[in-house]
């Protein structure tokens, strides 16, 4: 029996062991993938190739002689070079490893097999290296995806690994679309069309949180923020009917589909039941209820005076008013005292130095 030492240690050159195995099927099943990107991106930049050199020659000398006696330009070796070159940046290490590794095969296909397979992507990616499947199936084997290669997830998701020798052919689907074959709806949606292979889902009524058609009166269920009425139909919940309201005392309520938003009252209004000073249920502290709306209240104009210090007068401001003393007033000890002049000051010292004077003989 091993001891407890040699236990742990095999325990834990097994969990390594695991995790390496698993991140190399994780990255062998990226790289099936990118492998027929790779591709993907040398066959359309080998198009590209084709088309931009398509009306060039050998570019000086003699070119009658060069295309007499070199083979014409249009299917020589150094317009393929040509192209081959433009493959890759420089930067892409994939891309360049593949185009090295497989230069051979462009050459093959040059001159041998591009009249009879005319699309590159197909012959090189597909059927000669063998890193790219048909649209529509996936896998080492190019298995047809679910609902078929030609529409994969019935047409409503995307295939994993479409078109590659990678992924598991599983379905991802589009919005609205759920289950195995992208054929059932999601909360919110109903099939207006559905059979064996095609499934159409259509938007349920706002309402609806479930449903079998498109009217309120086809829902299974109602979202929240509406109810059932008398005819099972499910309609607006009027929150802002209810006692108490749900909002605060400075707030007024406002119903929405499904919904409600509280909004704040006028500054004049102390609680109201709506926008504006018109809403007001009472009026804010310096407003008063005029004709059917809260107005300022000028307390500068009352019978009974607000600024009560002799020699102070009174501003009325917006739902309030300020006391302040006169001009030639200032506040000293809360009352409104005469300010002394500059020159008043002056003779007043002069004068108390020359009383002093006559005290002192």
């Amino acid at each position: 029996m091993l001891s407890t030492g040699p236990q742990l240690r095999l325990l834990r050159l097994l969990s390594c062991v695991t995790l390496i195995l698993l991140f190399q099927v994780t990255d062998s099943k990226k790289d099936l993938k990118s492998f027929c990107s790779t591709c993907r991106i040398i066959t359309d930049n080998f198009n590209k190739g084709f088309e931009r050199t398509a009306k060039q020659n050998f570019g000086g000398g003699n070119t009658a002689w060069e295309e007499r006696t070199l083979s014409r330009y249009e299917t020589s070796e150094i317009r393929l070079m040509e192209i081959v070159e433009g493959l890759c940046d420089s930067s892409s290490f994939d891309c360049n490893h593949m185009v090295e590794e497989h230069e051979d095969h462009f050459e093959t296909w040059w001159f041998k097999r591009k009249t009879k397979h005319p699309d590159l992507h197909k012959w090189f990616c597909i059927e000669t290296i063998k890193v790219c499947c048909p649209k529509g199936m996936f896998g080492p084997d190019c298995n047809a995806c679910v609902g078929g290669s030609e529409k994969p997830c019935h047409g409503n998701g995307k295939c994993d690994g479409d078109g590659t020798r990678g992924g598991d052919g599983k379905c991802s689907c589009d919005h609205s679309y759920r289950g195995e074959f992208c054929l059932d709806c999601i909360d919110g949606y109903f099939n207006e069309v559905r059979n064996d292979t095609f499934s159409l889902c259509t938007e349920c009524d706002s309402s609806c949180k479930t449903c079998t058609g498109a009217t309120n009166q086809d829902c299974d269920e109602c979202k929240e923020g509406w109810e059932d009425d008398d005819q099972e139909a499910c309609v607006d919940v009027n929150e802002c009917s209810k006692d108490p309201s749900p909002c605060e005392e400075d707030q007024y309520c406002l119903n929405t589909d499904g919904s409600y938003s509280c909004k704040a009252c006028d500054k004049v209004c102390s609680g109201c039941t709506g926008a504006g000073p018109d809403s007001c249920q009472v009026c804010a502290s310096g407003y008063q209820h005029t004709e059917g709306t809260c107005t300022d209240i000028d307390e500068c104009s009352q019978p009974e005076p607000v600024c009560t210090k002799e020699n102070e007068e009174c501003v009325n401001n917006e739902g309030s008013y300020v006391c302040f003393c006169s001009e030639g007033y200032e506040e000293r000890d809360d009352e409104c005292v005469q300010k002394i002049e500059p020159e008043k000051e002056e003779e007043s010292e002069t004068s108390e130095t020359t009383t002093s004077a006559h005290r002192e003989l």
